[in-house]
């Protein structure tokens, strides 16, 4: 306790301090480049323990969060993550001893993180497992979607094993064996449908309609059945690898509060927080919503509710206020199209209120730290690290420093052949304290 104390005290201290934002010319000399990977060398594989069980896009590196807990919190300290997607902070805070308050527009954080963070503390038995798929196999029960165009995205052959297997999990009980397995169907729904599997996004195209052809020529049931068995499984070790790693955390067992299907730029952030740790959405790939409709209508969620939803990503929603710095001001005045200066306004109005509303629930001293690339718009390149710098620094924050991680082979999206996103060569986690004697 002691030691916390004085880490806060020295936060205090350090947040007065504070140093200037580098200026646009700067030198590398005053952005400090690394490499995340090579400062956290205990985490060899991004997807290791239970982060890849679920696809999501552009996905939050294990590797940058780790840094920012080890670097800027302590244990049992509360961690919250506006934009938490796919859950990547509340994994590492559970395992860093932290707590975490996880907030996200897309309901899809409420199935994901009961398995990414699961408290068992017994190994999962792989014959309870196989029993549970058993009779999902020979089950008769149906369900089908909520989704008026579901019929479009399947053959009808497919459709009703699909429909029936899911029928079968709707009415278990939901204990972790019929979760994990709702994990692996949700791979096959995509893999076995017409949409394109290799991008996040829903798009019928004419490879994957040949692909779905010839599989229907084969033994394509035994294929699908061969799919959800090695892929529940799979992230049955992947729970058990968990339950191992954690059992010594007996003495401190972290809290992960998630809310997902929610708008993080006004829902309340229940309690006071000791650091942000975030990556808000790209600034021309924000669609989330969107890429994983088929996953929430399997899961049952409705069409009036994902489109509800849907109303309220980036592209699609107005800006209620308009966000102002030196730096942004400069790049509205060089845009020439209308239509990217509405998606820029909207995006830096609905990114700051929801950064805004979690930093406002951070104590005195805490560390905000925001990781974010910079895109190009209209030719433009967008430095979001230095806008955002300049808007809190305005606003009882003090700018303490941005680390650049440069892109080497990381991909947005598995089938696009850029591997650095909308051109991005680096991305930057900058590091923002709140002011000490700032008063809301």
């Amino acid at each position: 306790m002691k030691n916390h104390n004085l880490k806060k005290q020295l936060m205090l201290f350090r947040t007065d301090a504070g140093t200037k934002i580098p200026k646009n010319d700067s030198t590398s000399d005053e952005i400090e480049s690394v490499s995340f990977r090579e400062l956290v060398p205990e985490i060899k594989d991004t997807g290791y323990l239970t982060h890849a069980i679920f696809a999501y896009p552009a996905k939050f590196i294990p590797q940058v969060v780790r840094y920012a807990i080890n670097t800027y919190t302590a244990e049992g300290d509360w961690v919250v993550d506006p934009f938490a997607g796919s859950g990547t902070v509340g994994v590492e805070a559970y395992l860093c001893k932290r707590n975490a308050v996880l907030l996200d527009l897309n309901p899809l954080l409420n199935h994901i993180m009961p398995l990414k963070v699961y408290r068992g503390k017994e190994l999962l038995s792989e014959a309870n497992l196989h029993k549970l798929l058993e009779g999902m196999r020979k089950s008769k029960r149906q369900f089908t979607p909520h989704w008026s165009n579901v019929d479009y995205w399947y053959a009808p052959e497919i459709l009703e094993v699909l429909s029936r297997y899911w029928g079968f999990i709707h009415n278990t009980d939901d204990g972790i064996y019929s979760t994990l397995i709702k994990s692996a169907l949700l791979k096959v729904n995509k893999r076995f449908s017409y949409t394109e599997d290799r991008t996040p996004k829903l798009a019928r195209s004419k490879r994957k309609l040949n692909v779905i052809a010839e599989l229907l020529k084969e033994n394509w049931r035994e294929q699908l059945d061969e799919m959800v068995y090695s892929l529940s499984l799979k992230t049955l070790k992947n729970l058990n690898d968990f339950v191992m790693h954690t059992q010594h955390q007996c003495e401190h067992l972290g809290t992960v509060e998630f809310h997902g299907g929610v708008d993080s730029s006004y829902v309340p952030v229940p309690r006071e927080c000791d650091a942000l740790i975030t990556s808000p959405p790209y600034l021309q790939a924000q669609e989330y919503i969107r890429s994983t409709k088929m996953d929430l209508f399997w899961l049952g969620h409705t069409e009036e509710e994902i489109r509800e939803l849907s109303r309220l990503e980036i592209p699609y929603r107005k800006a209620d206020r308009l966000i102002q710095t030196e730096t942004l001001n400069k790049i509205r005045e060089m845009l020439t199209r209308d239509d990217l200066q509405k998606r820029l306004d909207s995006y830096f109005c609905h990114t700051v209120n929801a950064l805004e509303n979690s930093m406002n629930q951070l104590r005195p001293g805490a560390a905000a730290c925001i990781f974010v690339g910079n895109p190009r718009i209209d030719g433009i390149t967008v430095e979001l690290w230095r806008i955002l710098a300049e808007y809190f620094t305005e606003r009882g924050f003090v700018f303490e420093k941005v680390y650049e991680d440069r892109i080497k082979t990381r991909k947005l999206f598995g089938a696009r052949k850029n591997k650095n996103p909308d051109g991005m060569k680096s991305e930057f986690l900058l590091i923002l304290r709140k002011n000490a004697y700032f008063n809301q």
